[in-house]
């Protein structure tokens, strides 16, 4: 199982990165899966250089803030619009259940028929486990001032070179501050990609909203997580502080997201950076 970062940009894109959008993919012995952690904005126009938009298996959206999910409005003009015919099935949208009717609005559409010719949405149930391909993704409710809010398990069967079978594990944050549906999504997971838009100190009195480093370390601690990802770091955050911050309550292996690198799941992260670079298309 592999994950490109196609966006990490906290709450708005960035200079060098757009908004989140994560590319899992995985193969299941006959061709290889594609999902996306979010769609945010600014992100459509990157995941080009390393996929074929035709080529997307789902699209899974943690929250509605448009820094998750805005790009869904450029993925239907795509869709719906393309002159050489989209010629597939409508492409599965999962989301929080106001998902269809808020991207009609964003797109000024009346909500019936909306995005619904080109998008085939479902609804999160939490806790209840949805199989896309090789992928089963389990959404956890987290902390955050939206209607709904989860955060994302991702699980594959991987063969590994000596020709084993085993269960890669992806963990999401979505936007969350600490609680224990987070944990619950991280539990021993190979990566967990968790969010760091706070500062201890800095941020102190907003509660409910953002995870700081220091308590996503603290949750991947608790939650028995291999190796933490951070991510969503807005352009006005230092990198550093976030690193200190996680470091202090987390010892295993740690890194920080940025756009345009891949991560093999199931390896250890290699400094500077755990991954290779992306190779557009």
């Amino acid at each position: 199982m592999k994950l490109t970062i196609v966006g990490c940009s906290g709450s708005f894109p960035g200079p060098a990165s757009p908004a989140s959008c994560y590319l899992v993919t995985a193969d299941d012995g006959e061709r290889t899966w594609r999902i996306l952690l979010d769609l945010g904005n600014g992100s459509l126009g990157t995941l080009q250089r390393y996929m074929d938009l035709r080529d997307i298996d789902a699209v899974l959206i943690t929250h509605l803030h448009p820094d998750h999910f805005m790009d869904l409005c450029g993925l239907h003009v795509a869709v719906h619009w393309d002159p050489n015919g989209w010629n597939r099935d409508r492409v599965k949208v999962f989301g929080p259940s106001a998902t269809a009717d808020r991207i009609a609005v964003a797109y000024g559409l009346d909500p019936e028929p909306g995005m619904h010719e080109d998008f085939e949405f479902h609804t999160w149930t939490a806790g209840e486990p949805v199989q896309i391909g090789p992928f089963t993704v389990t959404p956890y409710p987290v902390s955050h001032p939206a209607d709904e809010a989860y955060a994302l398990r991702v699980e594959a069967t991987v063969t590994t070179e000596d020709g084993a079978e085993v269960v890669r594990s992806l963990a999401y944050s979505g936007d969350t501050d600490s609680c224990p549906g987070l944990e619950e999504a991280a539990r021993d997971s190979d990566v967990f990609l968790c969010e760091a838009a706070f500062q201890e100190g800095r941020d102190d009195a907003i509660q409910g909203v953002h995870l700081t480093g220091k308590r996503a370390g603290a949750a991947a601690t608790a939650a028995g997580a291999r190796r933490l990802l951070l991510t969503h770091l807005p352009v006005w955050n230092d990198v550093g502080t976030a690193v200190s911050e996680a470091r202090e309550t987390y010892d295993g292996d740690l890194a920080v997201a940025v756009a345009g690198v891949s991560y093999d799941v199931g390896t250890a992260f290699a400094p500077p950076l755990a991954a290779e670079r992306a190779q557009p298309l």
